[in-house]
């Protein structure tokens, strides 16, 4: 794999200093360093006006990791927006990265929050993709006392197939490999990839995969794949090193990896946020 090359990191920051002199207004300058992964920037200039983008300023605590404001700011912009199943399917994030880290009581209410928060979600619009697979996630995550269930996750399927196939088969794979059936789950990940070739998500959940079951070469081959494909892709770099590391193999390649994350100029709100990879630097440098 190859990191940003200078001269792109160079052409991505003039790109975004000429849209950022053009933009119209703080909310959109906002917008703009939100979909470059400045959340902490669009944050200071969010804070400023007198009456921000909730939904926007919601989202970007989510992706710096303040999970408290953000879940304070979407319960907000909720109420001025009812109808949104994109506010409710960010307020279900909010809560749920609450839920993982709250005593046991609190972590109980938060997560009766997540559930209802991605449900309303999908009632809002049921063609939502990413309303769909985040209630998947609940369900298939979340034990049963928290509403959670194979059972209800599979429910799901039939719509997740209609409005997006390729996640469908990704979710089917989860649901198998819960299930310990390694082999049908396989197939649906291949599946996936079929549909979807030039896709690099469905070929790092097959590497990891691979990883999973003990097939180091084949899951090197599928990484080597995804890089080939999307060679400045720093989803490729976070997915390898955070599979090494669940792996507790090739350490110090993981740290160079996330370090080429960290210093990655061409992070977008779809990859995972920096200080998710700095928990994984830390402990892959405590390794």
């Amino acid at each position: 794999m190859r990191s940003v090359p200078p001269k792109l990191r160079l052409v991505a920051l003039m790109v975004l200093t000429v849209a950022y002199a053009f933009a119209e207004s703080d909310t959109d300058r906002a917008t703009l360093l939100y979909n470059h992964a400045e959340y902490s920037a669009a944050i200071g200039i969010l804070s400023h006006i007198r009456n921000p983008d909730l939904e926007l300023l919601g989202q970007c605590y989510f992706m710096e990791g303040d999970f408290r404001r953000a879940a304070d700011s979407l319960e907000k912009a909720a109420v001025l927006n009812p109808d949104s199943s994109m506010i409710q399917t960010w307020l279900g994030r909010a809560w749920g990265r609450r839920a993982e880290t709250a005593f046991p009581l609190l972590a109980a209410r938060y997560a009766a929050k997540t559930r209802q928060a991605f449900e309303k979600a999908v009632q809002l619009d049921p063609t939502s993709a990413a309303a769909l697979g985040d209630l998947f996630d609940f369900y298939l995550d979340a034990p049963a006392i928290m509403g959670g269930g194979i059972d209800k996750a599979a429910t799901l399927l039939p719509r997740m197939t209609r409005y997006d196939p390729v996640e469908a088969d990704l979710a089917q794979a989860r649901i198998e490999e819960a299930q310990k059936r390694f082999e049908p789950a396989e197939q649906s990940l291949q599946r996936a990839m079929e549909k979807a070739p030039r896709d690099v998500i469905p070929i790092l959940l097959l590497a990891q995969f691979l990883a999973r079951r003990g097939r180091v070469d084949e899951s090197e081959k599928a990484f080597q794949r995804a890089a080939t494909i999307a060679p400045n892709s720093p989803r490729v770099l976070f997915a390898r090193a955070d599979s090494y590391l669940r792996a507790k193999r090739h350490i110090d390649q993981a740290r160079d990896l996330l370090k080429r994350y960290l210093a990655a100029k061409n992070l977008t709100p779809d990859d995972p946020p920096r200080w998710e990879a700095i928990n994984l630097l830390k402990k892959a440098e405590g390794a």
